[in-house]
C-alpha cells in the first residue's frame, strides 16, 4: 500500500510540473499576442496543439495511474 501511494505522488508531482510548464508558456504566448498580427494567428495556432498535448498527456497520465492502481489493488 505502501508503495501505491509513492506511485500516486510521483505521477501528482509530474502532473503538477506540467501544468506549471504549460502556464509559463501560455504567460509567453500571452505576451506575444500583444504584437502583431502574424503572432496572434501564430499563438492561436500553438494554443490548439497545446490544449491537444494537454488532453493527451492528461489522458496518459490518468492511464498509468489506473494501471498502477490496478496493479497493487490486485483490480483485475
Amino acid at each position: 500500500m505502501v508503495n501505491l501511494i509513492k506511485e500516486i505522488s510521483k505521477k501528482i508531482n509530474g502532473l503538477i510540473w506540467s501544468l506549471i510548464s504549460t502556464g509559463a508558456i501560455l504567460l509567453l504566448m500571452g505576451i506575444l499576442i500583444v504584437w502583431t498580427d502574424f503572432m496572434l494567428r501564430l499563438v492561436i495556432g500553438l494554443f490548439v496543439l497545446l490544449i491537444a498535448w494537454i488532453f493527451l498527456y492528461g489522458g496518459y497520465k490518468l492511464w498509468t495511474l489506473k494501471k498502477e492502481a490496478e496493479k497493487y489493488l490486485k483490480l483485475k
